[in-house]
């Protein structure tokens, strides 16, 4: 019995072959039939019947000893059905209850796995949903040490609409190589390692590294985060090659500082970042060997060229335009990658009379105020000393936390204890003198809402003391997605929700490894970043323009041009950020002074 349920099946079996045989060999023996059997094989055969079917007996005739016969074989029979029908519900029930438990092993291949349960998973579906709207039967397998139901529940509660992908949920640790075969991980065209909540998640997701690259002989891509940035180095080399590692604290605080020095930042990355709208591709059958990249800027109608992909996954945005093209694969940006098959190449003229002649201005000293303390802290001030010229300076406020700055060699700190959220400290720290005003979570000391509602309460202090002007420029962290729409009561220029960005980069990760080096070159402080330039240094304000004028403008100053923010589509119900991404070249609008462009530059 401790066997299980097929065990049972085949020992009832038995069991009712060797009473049949019994009895089939007693009414042959004693002749009970009279000499109106047919051989033993025959006696067999309707004892059998007798046992299975208890509806047999009343057919029978014959003398009183063969009938007494065949009831008590059919009462054995009876017994015996009865338990057999019983160990086969119960071993039903048993199946069913793992299958609820989330215990069985996925039947499947080409799949995406995740490893383990946050809040990202469901940006993470949400954005997958959308890039498997073109692949055929997508399913994304999720593994943690979770109810399975709840899982379920909770996806369906999140993420309503899956676009067509199948979400299947196992309940296992990732750490653990039987729980892991569940998720049939060896066949998955990619793995995603999310990083726990727990006191020591960066222990967490390297042991599930081990557990991925453990006698495996899988090449599917990895795609993990890790919270210290001490870490990265072990989980590269756990990763054995594998595995893409998202820094998780430094990624976020790179994010704060490029959005706090330029407002509408965070919709420029986010636009990149996700799957709606246009995605960056790399495009190899270009045609363009013998061109130099600043000749590749205006060549197509409906791509924005971004940089070029060597072929050792090397990635430079915005390289030297004289750099000839080669046999590297160009980075775009384009609305599907079925567009790459067949570009439309760009017919439109840059207008030479609508080209502005105005000189490139040098940045100046900053003035910056940090409002709270967190572990990301320490790496925003650093970032944020690596973008600014020297003589700038920058004041902390804190409530919590003892605020250990590294070694600046641009910005003259100044620390402040005091409530974030007080509107008498904030009067005596925050005006319209300032350039930058960054406002960070206490997600060290508070629950996450009770964050959040600190950060909020001090937004709304922060944006009616300077007022609704550019200046400063205000960005804010949260941790929570759902509190969002919250700051926009404040009127914030910014908002980084971290989990929500490092989600989106998982995502697209997950899909394509080569877009690693993208999103570093992206990030980093070396090399190209993403600007918003006043629109009124690439063309002539008050007239109609096409983007085709504005990418040669920029091209003229060595920088690339994909997009523009405008003012007048700011608030609207189809672009509520105003950030336009990879319009046509022949796309023609009204250019105001409000009006920004999207460029890649090296400062």
């Amino acid at each position: 019995m401790s066997r299980g349920t097929p065990a049972l099946v085949v020992w009832l079996g038995a069991a009712t072959l060797l009473m049949t045989m019994v009895f089939a060999v007693v009414t042959s023996a004693f002749d009970l039939r009279q000499g109106q059997g047919d051989g033993f094989f025959g006696e067999l055969f309707a004892s059998l019947l007798h046992a299975l079917d208890p509806g047999t007996v009343a057919n029978d005739s014959g003398n009183w000893s063969y009938l007494l016969t065949m009831l008590a074989l059919t009462l054995c029979g009876l017994v015996i059905v009865s338990a057999l029908i019983g160990v086969i519900a119960a071993g039903i029930d048993a199946r069913l209850a793992d299958l609820r438990r989330g215990r069985s092993q996925v039947i499947e291949s080409g799949h995406i796995v995740i490893l383990g349960w946050s809040d990202a998973v469901f940006t993470i579906l949400a954005e997958l949903a959308i890039a498997n709207e073109s692949v055929r039967r997508p399913v994304v397998v999720i593994l943690a040490e979770r109810d399975k139901v709840a899982m379920e529940e909770e996806i369906r509660y999140r993420v309503p609409d899956l676009r067509g992908t199948r979400v299947v949920c196992r309940t296992g640790s990732p750490t653990d190589l039987g729980d892991l075969a569940l998720s049939s991980a060896a066949t998955a065209r990619s793995v995603v390692v999310l990083s726990s909540a727990g006191p020591d998640p960066d222990s967490e997701v390297i042991k599930v590294l081990l557990a991925l690259t453990h006698k495996s002989e899988s090449d599917a891509p990895i795609v993990a985060e890790i919270a210290d940035p001490d870490n990265l180095e072990t989980a590269r080399m756990v990763g054995k090659g594998r595995a893409v590692i998202v820094d998780k604290r430094g990624t976020v605080a790179r994010l704060i500082v490029q959005t706090s020095r330029q407002s509408g930042a965070a919709a420029v990355y986010i636009e990149l970042f996700d799957f709606h709208g246009d995605e960056i591709y790399f495009h190899a059958g270009h045609g363009l060997t013998g061109q130099r990249y600043g000749d590749a800027l205006g060549a197509y109608e409906d791509v924005a060229v971004l940089g070029l992909l060597a072929s050792d996954g090397t990635a430079r945005l915005n390289p030297p335009h004289d750099t000839l093209i080669g046999d590297q694969a160009l980075i775009v940006l384009a609305e599907d990658d079925s567009v790459l098959a067949s570009p439309s190449p760009s017919a439109s003229t840059a207008d030479e009379c609508l080209i502005a002649r105005t000189a490139p201005q040098s940045e100046a000293p900053v003035t910056a105020l940090l409002l709270g303390w967190n572990e990301r802290a320490r790496t925003i001030v650093r970032e944020l000393d690596a973008y600014v010229e020297p003589g700038s300076t920058l004041t902390v406020l804190t409530e919590f936390g003892e605020p250990d700055l590294p070694q600046l060699a641009n910005v003259e700190p100044t620390i402040v204890c005091g409530p974030t959220a007080s509107r008498k400290v904030l009067d005596r720290h925050v005006h319209a003198g300032l350039d930058h005003v960054i406002v960070l979570c206490y997600s060290e000391h508070l629950e996450v809402q009770q964050a959040d509602a600190r950060t909020l309460v001090t937004l709304l202090h922060v944006r009616d003391i300077v007022g609704d002007g550019q200046v400063p420029a205000v960005v804010s962290e949260l941790l929570d997605d759902r509190n969002r729409p919250l700051a926009e009561v404040a009127h914030v220029d910014d908002v980084i929700v971290s989990d929500r960005i490092l989600s989106l980069m998982l995502a697209q990760l997950s899909s394509d490894r080569r877009l690693e080096p993208v999103f570093l070159d992206l990030l980093d402080a070396d090399g190209a970043e993403i600007y918003l330039r006043p629109a009124e240094r690439y063309v002539e304000t008050g007239r109609e323009v096409n983007f085709a004028t504005i990418v040669e403008s920029a091209r003229r100053r060595g920088e690339t041009a994909f997009g523009y923010r405008s003012t007048e589509l700011v608030g609207s119900a189809e672009l509520p950020s105003g950030v336009v991404v990879n319009p046509s070249k022949s796309e023609t609008f009204a250019v105001s002074a409000d009006d920004r462009v999207l460029v890649l530059a090296t400062d």
